[in-house]
């Protein structure tokens, strides 16, 4: 009896460290980074993210996108992430003024605006200008959004005043009301008119040049997994994620 006692005692002291010595790492076993990405960002990280799983075996990359300033408000509230992507470098500015950055912000891509509007294009808007019509159901980032900040910047150089129905806290939320067709138009990134397909048009025009998004990215402050998280960097900057990202759509960065 007293050698079952020991046997079952010794057990549950195993059983015991065991649990201690578990990370967050998943049940498998695997290691996962969280990498904030802008939402402009969801097709090109969602294929750089497979990518590094492929390259890093038990490594999962986990995605959040959404608004570059809902993103960096997170981190600030303390949302565990590893890798921060911002699609402007007045968001990425927040994170570095409360020293929450873990390496130099790098400038990886540059993005312009375009006009998008549902296939056929009803309203007929053929420029910028054309958003200030009455009768056009018009829908933007808000102010705070990178592209929404890009927006009221090409308006301020254009001179005209934009009254939008709807100011959304993502571009991607912008495009999806288009593609709906609950907006006539919308002002969204070239790189999400060509993500979109036949589902919308794009029309270009050329005052975009008054507003181009430079995107920085950073690993996080205390990250758990910072070696993994500068690799993630490294492959965004790297010729392959370069090449992924222009693909898209994206200029390179200056």
């Amino acid at each position: 009896m007293k050698r079952l006692a020991a046997i079952v005692a010794a057990a549950l002291l195993s059983t015991g460290l065991a649990a201690c010595g578990s990370t967050d790492s998943g049940d498998d076993g695997d290691t996962t980074i969280t990498v904030f990405a802008a939402a402009s960002l969801t097709g090109t990280f969602t294929e750089l993210g497979t990518e590094f799983e492929a390259s890093h075996e038990g490594v999962t990359v986990e995605l959040n996108f959404a608004g570059s300033s809902d993103l960096v408000a997170q981190i600030q509230q303390g949302a565990p992430a590893d890798v921060f992507a911002s699609a402007d470098e007045a968001n990425m500015d927040k994170l570095t003024e409360d020293g929450l950055q873990g390496s130099e912000p790098s400038l990886f891509a540059s993005n312009t605006l375009e006009i998008v509007v549902p296939p056929g294009n009803p309203a007929g808007i053929t420029s910028f200008q054309d958003l200030t019509g009455a009768d056009v159901n018009l829908v933007v980032c808000a102010p705070e959004v990178p592209c929404g900040a890009a927006t009221v910047k090409v308006a301020d150089a254009v001179g005209v005043t934009l009254s939008p129905v709807s100011e959304e806290q993502s571009v991607t939320d912008v495009l999806a009301k288009v593609e709906s067709g609950e907006a006539d138009a919308g002002v969204v990134y070239v790189t999400d008119v060509q993500a979109a397909g036949d589902a919308v048009e794009g029309i270009a025009f050329p005052e975009s040049d008054r507003a181009v998004n430079l995107y920085p990215i950073a690993t996080v402050k205390d990250s758990e997994h910072a070696e993994l998280a500068q690799e993630f960097v490294d492959l965004v900057l790297s010729a392959t994620g370069q090449g992924i990202l222009q693909g898209a759509g994206f200029a390179p960065a200056p």
